[in-house]
């Protein structure tokens, strides 16, 4: 059963930038009400799309250099890599449906 992989500023190289499948990076904080109000979505979505697709959550607090390299300035942003270049970036709390149509579209462009 998949779940949700934990990225830091050392690791988000090798898991997100040179990942196979393209890779959905939830940019989120501990104090964030919204972020919290994703997890659980991201946690379904990373098992119904295991393999197809990487769930992975980076702490902005805790990884300054990722978060500032990518411009993050409001959380939660989902950004979905692929190939190491984001090509979607969703900024604020979505419903699941949202982001299953925001998955379903890079899919399907691969």
């Amino acid at each position: 059963m998949a779940s949700t992989v934990v990225v830091t500023d050392d690791t988000f190289r090798s898991e997100v930038l040179e990942s196979d499948v393209p890779v959905l990076v939830d940019f989120w904080a501990t104090w964030c009400g919204p972020c919290r109000m994703v997890a659980p979505i991201l946690e379904e979505l990373a098992e119904e799309y295991e393999g197809k697709i990487k769930i992975a959550k980076l702490d902005t607090d805790a990884n300054q250099a990722t978060t500032m390299a990518y411009g993050i300035t409001s959380i939660p942003t989902l950004n979905i890599y692929r190939g190491g270049e984001v090509v979607k970036s969703i900024i604020g709390a979505r419903p699941k449906r949202a982001l299953v149509e925001e998955i379903e579209s890079v899919l399907a462009s691969v």
